[in-house]
């Protein structure tokens, strides 16, 4: 991991080292591309075997779904097997802990009341002359959640994906997670789907369960939009299908910035670099601080705290590819660069953290003070962890209530009115050359 002073780099050098991959510029491992060369018969890049594989979906349904299902995750089962059924359900209901069971519950609890906050209203305001303009809010009617399966299992993301959707008023949720090779699925991640509110739970993965859920199947019933993190397959899939369906938003690795002062303590950073580095090798940590005898001392407490983690393979490959220490020359820089960056996880651990607030542009989730880890974020505080990443943080915004939910504008004008009005939308409608628009405007006023 570099540790990297600001005043010896130019403008443009500083830019290149916080840019990160965009999502399709992601190279795949050895692993992947052989698993593709397995499942295709040939070297393919990602988005032509996410091409080939939404292209057989719609045509084929769940034929298709089972094939690449069966190619690429390896789990072997017909297409009335894809759903899961009420005794898996209850199977892991009797395999879960307890005690975690509790904590997915008041996980649940303390998500719903938050983005219960975020409700918009439907209104209705009058104008002039009787008119009456407003808005009604309202939920879809069914949508679709990705849980991330792969190296490690997320309840945390079942419970952020379904109790917006839940608390939007959706009518039905169905959700999607990548089976094991003997076709089941993690029982925390169905006890979480249970209690969340989900409709149904499909047991696909990859670029196929996304097709399915844009399209429909046989057995997968087509969704209006589609929510929820993946890898680069699922990611390019969801690209894909837009416009078919919607989706909420195109996310890449996970990513972590943490802005630092010499009052901060380096166990905890070097501890919350390492949140972010065990999740993916391609995730990103950095750090930027005002500090260098701190840059020193977090490069230290990271390689120590490093060596006790069961992930240690992929958060040290993480940290040696993507893991920076910026030494800023002051605090201003500091939050210049971050937004430059525009994290997923934004901390700020200094004095006054609060101070730096107003100076945030550009974040997906701000965590202030040292004791606002991001893991607390990830799991129990309530805001929801999915974020843009990638720096789309400068216009992509965290999945919320309003996801799912749509806006519907309200006119209703009363003659005198449209009276009162109608030269000026003759004119508009004129001058664009549209006369059959002015004439509906025309036809009225001669009445």
């Amino acid at each position: 991991m570099k540790i990297v002073k600001t005043a010896e780099l130019s403008e443009q050098a500083i830019r290149d080292l916080l840019k990160k991959p965009a999502f399709d510029e992601v190279v795949l491992g050895e692993g992947a591309k052989n698993r593709i060369l397995n499942a295709f018969g040939r070297s393919l890049s990602a988005a032509q075997v996410v091409g080939e594989i939404v292209s057989e979906v719609r045509q084929q349904g769940d034929a298709a779904v089972v094939k690449f299902t069966k190619l690429i995750d390896g789990a072997d089962f017909s297409a009335q097997s894809l759903e899961v059924t009420p005794a898996e359900f209850e199977w892991a209901v009797q395999a879960v802990d307890a005690e975690v069971l509790a904590s997915i519950r008041l996980a649940i609890q303390n998500v719903r009341r938050y983005h219960q906050e975020q409700l918009p209203k439907s209104w209705l305001t009058y104008r002039d002359h009787g008119a009456i303009l407003g808005q009604n809010c309202l939920p879809l009617d069914r949508v679709g959640l990705y849980v991330p399966g792969g190296t490690a299992a997320y309840p945390s993301s079942v419970i952020m994906n379904a109790v917006p959707a839940v608390v939007a008023g959706v009518k039905e949720i169905i959700m999607v997670v990548p089976p094991a090779r003997d076709g089941s699925v993690n029982p925390y991640v169905l006890v979480a789907a249970r209690e969340a509110g989900v409709s149904r739970v499909f047991k696909i993965g990859g670029a196929q369960a996304i097709a399915a859920l844009a399209f429909g199947t046989e057995t997968v019933p087509r969704v209006d939009k589609i929510t929820g993190p993946g890898n680069i397959f699922v990611t390019l899939a969801k690209k894909a299908v837009y416009g078919y369906c919607d989706i909420d938003m195109l996310a890449g690795p996970s990513e972590i910035l943490i802005v630092a002062d010499e009052t901060a303590d380096p166990r905890y950073i070097a501890a919350d670099m390492l949140s972010q580095a065990e999740h993916d090798v391609l995730a990103s940590s950095i750090v930027i601080t005002t500090s260098p005898v701190l840059a020193e001392a977090v490069k230290r407490e990271a390689a120590i705290q490093l060596a006790q983690l069961p992930r240690q393979e992929i958060a040290a490959a993480a940290l040696a590819n993507n893991g920076l220490i910026l030494i800023a020359e002051n605090i201003d820089q500091a939050m210049d660069l971050a937004n430059l960056s525009a994290p997923e996880h934004l901390e700020i651990l200094t004095a006054d953290p609060f101070q730096q607030l107003p100076a945030v542009r550009h974040a997906g989730a701000v965590f202030l003070g040292p004791y606002s880890p991001e893991p607390l974020g990830d799991y129990f505080a309530g805001p929801n962890h999915v974020l843009p990443t990638g720096g789309t943080a400068r216009f992509y915004s965290v999945l919320n209530v309003e996801t799912f939910m749509k806006k519907t504008s309200i006119i209703a004008y009363t003659q005198a009115a449209l009276a009162a009005v109608s030269d000026d939308v003759i004119r508009l409608a004129t001058a664009e050359g549209l006369e059959a628009h002015a004439n509906a405007i025309q036809v009225r006023r001669e009445r």
